[in-house]
């Protein structure tokens, strides 16, 4: 049970919602709450073993849920596709899909299958890429919804068009930030492109504030073992500064199935500093909405990516237009 009784996961049933990183964390809360609320619910997943042992968790507390595990890896545009496959074989509408993985603070610059900065092409591209297959998929479905997730280090951060990959200069934090301000612009910009091309998706994004998770370790040790000094373990101790997955899950929840949730909206804690708390409407950095950069930030990706999205109605899964389907 969450500490936050100011948001209940509404009713979930007959929803088929795809959660990215959904076996531990953020990813595996939400899903555990999506579960419980009657949401039929595919683990998204880099590793399919950690993946099973997720389900066989939340299973333990609702042992009616519906469950199953996919492997995809967002480093991966490989993989990224014929996950997209698979689901897409399946010929059923996606209704609700959290771009929720992500690797940060890697203290050497390292790179994807395909030759992207790690954190940019995992963070972003990766699920830029994985947004634009599922697409049909989703406007297949009554109200699909996209939940984005961001970071308040997207308030540090600074797109680079002509720098994205960090090939020129690398540091950790500052290619986080960029990559979960790109994350938070691209939440934005699909929501204005869905209205614009009656799409019928609604996009929004969100960010857990200050969560205790295992992203704090992941990254910042990848390369390094035993490092000397790590900032993030030392942050994640100050007392009333932080929260666990539970309450820091809120926001995303918030935003991906409250009736209240507004397409282009960005949702965070409700506390001090946006660190803790409740889920709230909040606003990201005046730059998140800066549409020339938008529009050049999408055009890249989708030249990085090899996917684009379509520049007005498409056709779901029946065959028929998004428009009035």
């Amino acid at each position: 049970m969450s500490k936050h009784p100011q948001f209940s996961v509404p009713d979930q049933s007959g929803v088929l919602a795809v959660v990215t990183g959904a076996n531990s964390g953020i990813g595996l809360e939400v899903t555990r709450r999506l579960a419980g609320a009657g949401a039929e619910v595919v683990l998204a997943v880099r590793n399919a073993e950690k993946g099973r042992q997720a389900v066989e968790r939340i299973l333990v507390d609702h042992p009616a849920a519906t469950l199953s595990v996919e492997t995809l890896d967002l480093s991966d545009l490989g993989s990224i596709s014929a996950f997209a496959d698979r689901m897409t074989q399946q010929a059923r509408a996606i209704d609700l899909l959290i771009n929720n993985a992500g690797i940060m603070a890697v203290p050497a610059r390292h790179t994807t299958v395909d030759g992207f900065e790690l954190q940019f092409g995992t963070n972003f591209l990766g699920h830029f890429a994985l947004t634009a297959r599922l697409l049909p998929s989703l406007v297949a479905a009554p109200n699909p919804r996209v939940v984005t997730l961001s970071s308040g280090a997207a308030s540090m951060g600074t797109i680079k068009l002509d720098n994205l990959n960090s090939e020129r200069s690398y540091q950790a934090w500052r290619a986080y930030a960029q990559s979960k301000l790109a994350d938070l612009m691209f939440a934005i910009e699909l929501d204005r492109r869905s209205r614009e091309y009656c799409w019928g998706v609604m996009s929004t994004a969100s960010h857990p504030g200050v969560t205790r998770t295992n992203l704090q370790t992941t990254g910042p040790r990848l390369g390094k073992p035993n490092p000397r000094i790590d900032i993030s373990r030392w942050v994640m101790k100050l007392p009333g500064m932080t929260q666990d997955p539970d309450a820091g899950a809120l926001p995303t929840l918030y935003a991906a199935t409250s009736p209240e949730a507004q397409g282009g909206r960005y949702y965070g804690p409700d506390g001090f500093g946006q660190m803790t708390g409740g889920p709230t409407t909040v606003s990201g950095p005046r730059r998140a909405h800066d549409a020339a950069t938008a529009q050049g930030l999408w055009d890249t990706a989708e030249r990085l990516t090899g996917v684009g999205f379509p520049t007005g109605p498409i056709e779901n899964l029946s065959g028929t237009n998004a428009v009035g389907s």
